[in-house]
């Protein structure tokens, strides 16, 4: 079950005493952050509930709230945000004898609380009071969703919203949504305020879902490839003329050449897409999305492993001479460019 729909599940009448919302996927757990608040009816002017920012709050504040006892109502919400001394992020909130006073609190919690840790990020499975929380909490974690899930969860949304597609158009809506839960999320409002309701084409999701950054440089990487030079000349000077700046393009554009160059090299060892999507995931220490493989492999196989070895090793050129203020760095991109179209031709 994913983390939104476990969520879902909980409401005032069956909130748990102690609730733990996490998850790397922060996209995803801003959702459920989100829609736990809509589910309780959080409001910051209801006295039934209790809301510390830890990177804010000073902390006895917040343990002289958790064990004192509710005064207008039966039973007392307190929201703990910010929680990040649970996780492997290294920025900390709360000193060692503070963590200590909350682990005592959470060995004899007060019974007429419920109270609910928000902690973004990886929970750190090796600090006792995660050992605590993961014993007697309930946590829900805003994990990595595979491809199949994420496919099963917005097609139910989908349907709910009163839109409807075919799996080919539902299919570019997701590669639109670049597999990514918040994006998913997000473009179907963009898709809702297109059309309110019925069968969604694929000019609809042209037409509604906006372009990101994204977008244009993978477009441009492809007219790249393909040596269309006038259409990939237009497409940067519309760029340009949005502010993006060459800087960022160079970026974007490296990080896209040196993925088809690792899928050339790995798809010369082993064969499948899911053998490679888990090496490089292992490789780079993150969780490669299975949608940017895909389409490295797609777009690689016509090249050599040389070429991209090369390509890499222009924009790492151009993107030193940016910085380093040798020329205009508009000359300097027009030239990275017609060096890429070269290696093509």
């Amino acid at each position: 079950m994913l983390a939104i729909e476990e969520v879902q599940l909980l409401s005032l009448e069956n909130l748990p005493a102690l609730t733990v919302i996490t998850g790397e996927d922060l996209g995803q757990y801003a959702q459920v952050k989100e829609k736990l608040l809509e589910l309780l009816h959080y409001e910051a002017s209801d006295l039934r509930f209790s809301y510390f920012d830890l990177s804010e709050s000073v902390f006895e504040e917040v343990l002289n709230d958790l064990e004192s006892l509710p005064f207008f109502e039966e039973e007392k919400i307190i929201l703990v945000d910010q929680f990040l001394d649970v996780t492997t992020q290294k920025k900390n909130f709360l000193k060692e004898d503070e963590l200590k006073k909350l682990e005592a609190y959470l060995e004899h919690p007060n019974e007429t609380n419920r109270v609910i840790f928000f902690a973004p990020g990886k929970l750190d499975g090796k600090r006792r009071i995660v050992k605590l929380l993961k014993r007697d909490a309930r946590v829900i974690e805003a994990a990595s969703i595979k491809e199949a899930e994420l496919a099963s969860y917005f097609s139910k949304v989908v349907q709910n919203v009163g839109l409807q597609m075919e799996p080919s158009v539902f299919r570019a809506f997701l590669e639109k949504s670049n597999m990514d839960f918040s994006e998913c999320h997000k473009n179907i409002q963009f898709l809702l305020a297109y059309k309110a309701s019925g069968f969604v084409t694929l000019e609809d999701i042209q037409e509604a879902l906006p372009k990101t950054l994204q977008d244009n440089v993978f477009e441009l990487s492809q007219l790249l490839l393909q040596g269309k030079i006038d259409k990939a000349r237009q497409l940067v000077s519309d760029l340009r003329l949005q502010g993006q700046e060459e800087v960022q393009l160079v970026a974007i554009l490296l990080n896209q050449f040196r993925i088809m160059l690792q899928v050339k090299i790995l798809s010369q060892r082993q064969g499948g897409e899911s053998q490679i999507v888990a090496s490089l995931s292992r490789i780079l220490g993150r969780q490669v999305n299975p949608y940017q493989v895909r389409f490295a492999l797609r777009d690689s196989r016509q090249y050599s492993i040389s070429f991209f070895e090369q390509a890499v090793k222009e924009l790492i050129q151009c993107d030193f001479e940016i910085k380093s203020g040798k020329m205009e760095k508009e000359y300097l991109f027009d030239l990275l460019l017609l060096r890429l179209l070269s290696f093509t031709s």
